[in-house]
């Protein structure tokens, strides 16, 4: 069984940054592509970025030039850098296995709170 664990959210003022952190249990970290999601009050939960095993990215257009996805297999963790941020960034950030044995695999979340 693997188990992600998010951390790193909090309140931030538009324009500002916050790096989020998503910490992955097993040895099978490197093959994995990785997927950062958020979910907004009252919205469904939405697709922000992907970083794939050998670490190709790609981005929602709403974070686009704003957010960048990284990973450190050595850690196995992948990051969440958010700059710029904006208060429609409010939302609980998650991230999840894309691929393999344990797809689908969600952590259990981290609020990032953006204030005007």
């Amino acid at each position: 069984q693997v188990q992600l664990v998010e951390s790193g959210g909090g309140l931030a003022q538009a324009g500002g940054s916050l790096r989020l952190s998503c910490a992955a249990s097993g040895s099978t970290f490197s093959a994995t592509n990785m997927g950062w999601f958020r979910q907004a009050p009252g919205n469904q939960r939405e697709w922000v970025a992907t970083i794939l095993s050998g670490s190709t990215t790609s981005y929602a257009d709403f974070v686009k030039g704003r957010f960048t996805i990284s990973r450190d297999n050595a850690k196995n963790t992948v990051y969440l850098q958010m700059n710029s941020l904006k208060p429609e960034d409010t939302a609980v950030y998650y991230c999840k296995i894309l691929n393999g044995r344990y797809i689908g695999t969600w952590g259990q979340g981290t609020l990032v709170t953006v204030s005007s």
